[in-house]
């Protein structure tokens, strides 16, 4: 069952990044594709509700026995472009179930319409609302997944040069971490990742950055001081284009002296986090952020 489960969750990645390419040229009727316009759908049992948060559309998801006093903050990917899917929410849902936590989603304004930095800013509104409501920052995370990896090691570094008091932890699901796109898995696993191609995430990142400087380190973290950051959690496909984002990231990290912790998993594919729970290593997956969750929040 778990094989006929893998290999029908892989057909259908492949063809989902294949239909992708397809529609390359539209961002709205990529937009489309990846549900951002379908209706809304929350997992049965979980509480949603939709809030203003410093002028920013956010989305709270949990249970109803979740811990009052904590939070994740979670970050959607999308490249920066794609926008909030049930995608996201699905995996958000099985997230803040495991954790026993609410999830505070932004919804945050989309490039091209809008590059960076505004949807960085729309993140760092959301968190100083956290802070606003009475949150510990001892009793926030902040997570995301592929471009919202991307976004939570941005944030940090935002939450920390405007003075702001850091979250407990972070989690970067498969981030991209190079606005450059040079990374050699780049090349290596351009044909093993199912979810991602290289062309994909180089339009994409092409739509985020805009004309910004590269040298601006809320843009690259691979360049940027990183001192006094919290404990970061890491997952990485070893079959993903993205590898070397997380594996540069992390050297440069235990370089600063941050707390970092990189996990790469054999045989999977960027954000494979997204098929849970049809998929055993996502939701193996799942179990591990939760257990590091519990013991930094």
């Amino acid at each position: 069952m778990y094989k006929t489960n893998r290999l029908y969750i892989l057909f259908n990645t492949w063809l989902s990044r294949i239909r992708g390419g397809f529609l390359l040229s539209s961002i709205p009727s990529l937009r489309k594709f990846v549900g951002t316009e379908i209706p809304i759908q929350i997992q049965q049992g979980l509480q949603w509700d939709v809030i203003n948060a410093n002028g920013v559309r956010c989305e709270w998801i949990g249970p109803p026995n979740a811990q009052s006093d904590a939070v994740l903050l979670y970050l959607h990917g999308g490249g920066g472009v794609l926008g909030l899917s049930n995608l996201h929410r699905n995996l958000v849902g099985y997230i803040s179930s495991d954790c026993n936590l609410r999830c505070l989603i932004p919804d945050y304004r989309l490039a091209p319409e809008n590059p960076f930095p505004i949807g960085l800013n729309d993140c760092l509104a959301a968190y100083s609302w956290l802070l606003t409501q009475g949150f510990d920052p001892g009793r926030i995370g902040i997570a995301g997944d592929s471009a919202g990896g991307y976004l939570t090691l941005s944030c940090l570094l935002a939450i920390r040069d405007a003075g702001l008091p850091l979250p407990a932890a972070a989690i970067c699901i498969s981030p991209n971490t190079d606005p450059t796109c040079t990374g050699q898995s780049m090349k290596t696993n351009a044909r093993r990742d199912a979810w991602l191609s290289p062309k994909f995430a180089k339009t994409m990142m092409h739509h985020y950055v805009n004309n910004h400087d590269l040298d601006d380190p809320h843009l690259s973290p691979l360049i940027a001081d990183l001192h006094g950051l919290p404990p970061i959690l890491i997952h990485a496909g070893a079959n993903e284009i993205l590898l070397n984002d997380s594996t540069r990231f992390y050297d440069h990290a235990k370089s600063a002296g941050v707390d970092v912790t990189l996990d790469i998993w054999p045989n999977m594919w960027h954000d494979w986090h997204v098929c849970v729970p049809s998929l055993l290593e996502a939701n193996q997956a799942i179990d591990q952020i939760s257990k590091f969750v519990k013991e930094h929040i």
